[in-house]
């Protein structure tokens, strides 16, 4: 048994993002571990083959190895600003959504962001499939301020670091194309008190370390 939770993780990661924000909005009190990629450590190898973040170990020692599961596990427990019921629309048309961003627009954005990795690929191509993406959200950004309603739920945090990131990808362009919808709800999304507060800056954990409690 462990005292806390404890989350591997590492900061810019959008899935890390997302697990670090459902935690602090359901009040989880975890141990942070921060992570340098490169350099795992073992603790964490030992305890998932996946050997990437986000990576939650249970006090009981069982073992959460997807960001979405996290969120779903954490905010199960307790989700006081109503992440799970949307004005519009349902958990599992969220969770649709969510798999939408998760699969070809993330590869797609992969593409875009890191095109040498991929052998003959074409940054501009996928950016070009990643849009089909964008229009939807920014559509269904057309009468709200969120994706399900006036106020945040589950697919808006679960998608938008995804969204930054492709945005960072080359800022320019993302602020000069037409979704001005999408364009002001990250704009909101990235001056919101759950994003600034997970962003803080920790230093790399090594074994032997004095625990980092992260509290809301």
């Amino acid at each position: 048994m462990i005292g806390h939770p404890i989350l591997y993780s590492f900061r810019r990661c959008p899935y890390a993002m997302r697990a670090r924000m459902a935690l602090y909005c359901s009040g989880q009190t975890y141990e942070l571990r921060e992570v340098i990629l490169r350099n795992k450590p073992a603790e964490m190898l030992k305890i998932s083959s996946k050997a990437t973040v986000p990576i939650l170990q249970l006090q009981t020692g069982d073992v959460i190895e997807q960001s979405l599961d996290i969120m779903l596990w954490t905010l199960k427990n307790n989700d006081p600003a109503g992440w799970f019921k949307p004005e519009r629309g349902t958990l599992d048309d969220m969770l649709a959504l969510i798999d939408e961003a998760d699969g070809d627009f993330k590869g797609n954005l992969d593409r875009y962001k890191y095109a040498p990795r991929y052998q003959d690929s074409d940054p501009f191509f996928h950016r070009g499939e990643a849009e089909k993406y964008l229009y939807v959200l920014n559509g269904q950004l057309e009468t709200n301020d969120c994706l399900f309603g006036s106020k945040p739920s589950l697919a808006d945090y679960a998608i938008a670091p995804f969204i930054r990131q492709f945005a960072n990808t080359d800022r320019g362009w993302f602020d000069a194309a037409p979704y001005p919808n999408l364009q002001e709800w990250l704009k909101v999304f990235l001056s919101g008190e759950p994003f600034i507060k997970i962003m803080h800056k920790f230093p790399a954990w090594q074994s032997g370390d004095a625990p980092t409690i992260f509290e809301c």
